[in-house]
């Protein structure tokens, strides 16, 4: 099968009805049941550790790190933003079935490899140490897994893979701040300048730890579907648990020496990781820029529209443009689609979803054309001088 992309026709054919996706309609129905059974768990484990005011109080409070990660996590995807319901199933599944996952097996962990005759503070500090990276980073990436192997058609690349580690990261925090604010509440009575200092620790910060620790994951598995095969994702999740288990254990073994930690490792850290980030997006734009010069080549851009679609200044310009017609939605979808088309023909030139490829090139071109038609404000078919 050739995947050089098509001529310009003279007339678009009308659009053909997509098939069902049947590995997201396995991932929405398996993930609301497991939902269910999630918070059949979780909710009574968080009321019984704060109380209902002590959660009402956790829950209030947690919603100001997890919008902090989202709009994080917001700034990495805009070049290809990933489906809502995926990000949702992310952040369902870091709230509710990581969390739900780590409270069933911690005691097990704890049985089959906790410290024998240990003192409290030893407990404690196997808790912190090993425990929570080992039971608390394969909880959190599992999601990730199933997500990559239900919807493999959404994961391109590293940036993919870090969006949706984040995200489940963002909502297994959420939950554990509930804990840890809630339970603070509690048995402080609601002291305020108490709830001040783990706030201003985890809130404040921290907020970006679990995001760290489960990003670094999806970037491995994210490096790995850009050759697409079950076996190499799945031995990305196991090679990729050992950096987030470590990065977990650091931030866990800080202690008294947490500020210390924090400026010499968790700062150049986060920096190192905001480098990455920006490195892994230009790459991303370039490859979108190359894809859809080639199908410039073949007439379905111009050049200037190329310029337009790829390149972040580009954007922004025909985004301006567009308000000021009055057509800023439809500039906004235009621009979505032309980079689905570029990932499309990027995964088949790397070996993946050859088949279909070239149904879904033609559904694409077909709302490519519709598209700019809405663009410019004028009746789809009409011929454009």
């Amino acid at each position: 099968m050739s995947t050089q992309p098509p001529q310009m026709p003279v007339a678009v054919p009308a659009p053909r009805r997509a098939g069902v996706r049947y590995g997201l309609l396995a991932l929405v129905v398996g993930g609301a049941a497991a939902l269910l059974a999630g918070l059949a768990v979780v909710v009574p484990f968080l009321l019984r550790a704060t109380g209902s005011s002590g959660f009402l109080v956790g829950f209030l409070l947690s919603l100001f790190p997890l919008a902090i990660v989202l709009l994080a996590v917001h700034v990495v995807d805009r070049w290809e933003p990933e489906p809502r319901r995926l990000l949702a199933f992310a952040l369902t599944w870091g709230a509710v079935m990581s969390v739900a996952a780590t409270t069933l097996i911690q005691p097990l962990f704890l049985a089959a490899f906790g410290p024998r005759a240990a003192t409290q503070a030893q407990a404690l500090e196997f808790l912190a140490t090993v425990e929570a990276p080992v039971v608390e980073e394969t909880s959190k990436g599992l999601g990730l897994l199933i997500l990559m192997l239900a919807a493999r058609k959404h994961v391109d690349g590293p940036v993919d893979g870090i969006v949706y580690g984040m995200t489940i990261a963002a909502g297994f925090a959420f939950t554990e701040n509930i804990l840890y604010f809630g339970r603070m509440f509690s048995e402080t009575s609601g002291s305020a300048a108490s709830l001040a200092v783990i706030f201003t620790m985890r809130g404040l910060l921290s907020p970006f730890a679990h995001a760290m620790f489960t990003g670094t994951l999806g970037l491995i598995m994210g490096l790995a579907a850009r050759r697409w095969s079950p076996g190499l994702v799945v031995g990305a999740f196991v090679m990729g648990l050992i950096p987030a288990m470590l990065l977990h254990n650091i931030w866990n073994s800080a202690g008294a020496d947490f500020f210390f930690l924090y400026v010499l490792v968790q700062i150049p850290l986060f920096g190192a990781a905001i480098l990455v980030v920006y490195v892994l997006r230009r790459s991303e734009a370039r490859l979108t820029r190359a894809r859809l010069t080639e199908y410039a080549r073949a007439g379905w851009f111009t050049p200037l529209e190329v310029d337009m679609l790829a390149t972040p200044r580009g954007r922004a310009a025909g985004l301006r443009w567009a308000a000021s017609t009055g057509r800023r939605n439809e500039m906004r979808t235009f621009i979505r689609t032309a980079t689905d088309l570029a990932a499309v023909r990027q995964r088949v030139l790397s070996g993946r979803d050859v088949r279909g490829y070239a149904a879904a090139q033609r559904e694409l071109l077909e709302r490519i054309g519709r598209e700019r038609s809405a663009v410019l404000g004028i009746p789809h078919g009409t011929p454009q001088l």
